[in-house]
């Protein structure tokens, strides 16, 4: 992956085999688990290096998935691009008044729809950058 350098070599521990300051960004993505799977190919076909954690949040408690890239400015919008094309929003029937473990809520009640999934980014941009 193509990076630019913008400062000369920082002091480096001995231990690193490369350090070198580089203007580079940390994208945390957090995405819906039934879209994981075609974003990892995307993101692989474009030769982008992703690290998934499982993860659970948001407002029905659902299993999500956590992608950390690291990535290089010119390759951002190609990164925003591949996850606006692969996530989507929809929605999902729930019961009103249903509790966090899913127990069903007051009776006689109607299911609402709600709209789950997307993606969310964080982008971070990265001070150091070190490899061993």
């Amino acid at each position: 992956m193509p990076l630019l350098r913008t400062g000369d070599r920082p002091a480096c521990s001995r231990l690193a085999a490369r350090c070198v300051r580089w203007v580079m960004h940390l994208v945390l993505a957090i995405i819906q688990d039934a879209d994981a799977a075609a974003l990892l190919r995307a993101l692989r076909a474009q030769a982008f290096d992703v690290t998934k954690l499982a993860s659970t949040g948001g407002f029905l408690r659902e299993g999500n998935t956590t992608l950390m890239l690291g990535v290089s400015p010119e390759r951002l919008e190609a990164l925003k691009r591949l996850v606006r094309e692969t996530c989507h929003a929809r929605t999902r029937l729930v019961m009103p008044g249903a509790t966090i473990d899913g127990q069903p809520g007051a009776p006689g009640a109607e299911p609402l729809e709600v709209p789950v999934g997307g993606a969310v980014l964080f982008v971070l941009t990265v001070d150091k950058f070190v490899k061993y």
